[in-house]
């Protein structure tokens, strides 16, 4: 984002609008989208403990539903997606939450989906990613990977955020500072 994005962004969280992103900017950021959540966050913590008890284990396709998303204009590598594998318990809220973004200014990052349901372990880590029991989703991953910054090298724009927060879901780019395509339900 250039320093003038930035200093909206600022305006737009609460923080001092200084064009710098910092510590308090990302506290900021984060009370901002805790502040749109659900007052009793429907998804579980981040433990395993909890993932478990809520969603099963993880690479159980039996908790699995194809939600239908032939409305919304998702694209993967330029290809109608028609329906994305995701936990039955999200489903309605995914859909909410795609709905809203395809409904907005930025139904652009819909057009680089990069999935929902995988069966795989966290990137260098060993534990079970939430995407193992098809509870996270990829959106915009060419200008949003793993490593890049947000929202400094990363353009994930905060109303999409937004959108997710209002379901209860964390937004990976404001709560870790990277990885601005992931979001999850989780509280």
């Amino acid at each position: 984002m250039t320093h003038n994005e930035i200093i909206a962004l600022q305006k737009r969280i609460g923080a001092v609008p200084d064009g710098f992103w910092g510590p308090k900017s990302t506290a900021a950021c984060q009370a901002y989208l805790r502040s749109l959540m659900p007052t009793i966050n429907p998804w579980p913590a981040t433990d395993q403990a909890s993932l478990t008890a809520f969603y099963g284990d993880p690479g159980d396709e039996s908790q699995l539903v194809n939600l239908d998303v032939r409305d919304l204009c998702i694209l993967y590598d330029d290809d109608m997606v028609r329906t994305i594998r995701c936990h039955h318990k999200v489903a309605a809220s995914l859909k909410r939450v795609l709905t809203a973004i395809q409904r907005s200014a930025w139904q652009y990052v819909l057009a680089d989906y990069a999935g929902c349901y995988n069966d795989r372990p966290i990137r260098g880590g060993s534990l079970p990613s939430l995407h193992a029991r098809g509870a996270a989703i990829d959106l915009r991953p060419n200008s949003n990977g793993n490593r890049s910054h947000w929202p400094v090298s990363a353009d994930m724009p905060i109303q999409v955020m937004e959108f997710f927060a209002v379901e209860g879901w964390k937004s990976a780019g404001a709560f870790w500072s990277r990885d601005g395509m992931h979001h999850e339900a989780t509280s």
